[in-house]
């Protein structure tokens, strides 16, 4: 593998890092695949052929993470394959490039953007400030104006975005647009927006620690688990109110489970049952109709009267919940 850059005589010689290495890759990648980086930057200045296996050897990393590494880095850009070796980028130039778009023309719409733009710029600037302590780097520019367009956040949404995954020690760009994906398929666009969808998350996380504690539950609920109790209260807009009718309705079950008990749950909204009263009553008339199909059974078996066909006695559940 060979790697070329600008010759340099070694005496006295340094290794360059642009700052927007810094600011832009570093927090992507992991400490080994920088140690990689750096090195063969290093080499890079002399034009020198070295072996992946020479270069894991060196660094005192597996052949694999060496292969990993060099995999990361070229699928940024950063270096490009040539022939048997690589090519170091310049990071300056593909940040240039990545921004860098020619405008012919200026109309009546682009400047109504841009007035709209210069509360944006002040909001970008404040996300520059608060949480890469003035140093963003250029792409995260190109980044936020993106969101903006494809989510339709306002700017305090935008500004509660960068809080939130700050605040979870997680800047980083995949998984900022995790959260904004999350948010905009729960329809957040404005503050308001967020302030319900923040309110329904700490309802379901309330009802997840109940729901828990009454099956008795010691480990924590699974993804699976949290799915079904979102669908219920999100979903259904079901309160813990009715949530334990139907705990309560499976205590006679011996191995419960969240899927039956999802049956029952969407069974009471495929029905269109919206109170605690409604389900109240639908179970009362279910117990009546299921008490006088017991009674017309044992009728016909005891041959108190003619025996005749008799059909659709619904069950409300397939599995005959009582």
């Amino acid at each position: 593998m060979k790697l070329e850059q600008n010759d340099e005589a070694l005496l006295f010689s340094t290794t360059k890092i642009p700052d927007i290495f810094f600011s832009e890759y570093i927090s992507q990648a992991s400490g080994d695949f920088i140690k990689v980086y750096l090195y063969i930057l290093f080499l890079s200045k002399y034009g020198k052929d070295i072996k992946v296996n020479d270069l894991a050897k060196k660094l005192s990393l597996t052949f694999p993470v060496i292969q990993e590494a060099l995999k990361f880095w070229e699928e940024l850009g950063v270096i490009t394959k040539k022939g048997t070796g690589f090519i170091i980028n310049n990071l300056q130039e593909i940040a240039l490039n990545k921004l860098y778009k020619p405008n012919m023309t200026i109309s009546a719409e682009d400047i109504e953007k841009n007035e709209k733009n210069k509360t944006r710029s002040k909001l970008i600037e404040t996300i520059n400030n608060q949480f890469f302590q003035g140093i963003m780097s250029p792409s995260w520019y190109a980044d936020i104006d993106l969101w903006f367009k494809k989510y339709e956040f306002d700017e305090q949404v935008m500004l509660a975005l960068f809080n939130y995954c700050f605040s979870r020690s997680a800047l980083h760009r995949n998984y900022v647009q995790v959260v904004a994906e999350a948010w905009s398929k729960s329809n957040v666009k404005t503050f308001s927006d967020l302030e319900i969808y923040y309110q329904k998350q700490e309802t379901t996380q309330k009802i997840e620690k109940a729901v828990q504690k009454k099956l008795g539950i010691l480990r924590p609920l699974n993804e699976y688990e949290k799915a079904y109790i979102h669908k219920w209260t999100v979903d259904y807009e079901y309160p813990l109110d009715i949530i334990e009718i139907a705990l309560k309705k499976s205590t006679s079950k011996a191995n419960i489970t969240f899927d039956y008990l999802d049956k029952v749950i969407t069974d009471w909204h495929d029905r269109e049952l919206k109170t605690t009263d409604d389900i109240q009553n639908h179970l009362i008339a279910f117990k009546a109709q299921e008490k006088k199909k017991k009674e017309f059974q044992k009728k016909v078996k005891s041959g108190d009267f003619e025996q005749r066909s008799y059909t659709n006695f619904d069950n409300l559940y397939a599995n005959n919940q009582g």
